[in-house]
């Protein structure tokens, strides 16, 4: 199983360059036959502390990406706050917990 590890702060203002380094290491491992068919990545997210709804999109992205290289992505150490902003959102189904 490959694992992504989200920062400890993750707000508006670095979901962009994030999400880029994230996406970029699926796609990594993906090029290196790491990813693929049953492959699972999970997103480590137990560093998170200080965080808005913009990591949920960062890791609806990197869901997109594992899709992408024929994986798929789990949740690991999702923050209660953050799933319930999920739940709000209406995007809890596409996080799964590991």
């Amino acid at each position: 199983m490959t694992i992504l590890a989200l920062p400890a702060r993750l707000t508006h203002a670095e979901a962009g360059p994030c999400a880029t380094a994230l996406v970029a290491q699926v796609l990594q491992l993906a090029g290196q036959g790491n990813t693929g068919p049953g492959a699972t990545v999970a997103a480590d997210a137990s560093a998170l502390q200080h965080f808005d709804s913009s990591a949920l999109a960062v890791l609806l992205e990197c869901g997109r990406a594992a899709q992408r290289a024929g994986a798929r992505l789990v949740v690991r150490g999702l923050p209660e706050r953050l799933r319930a902003l999920a739940a709000l959102y209406g995007v809890a189904e596409l996080l799964p917990q590991a």
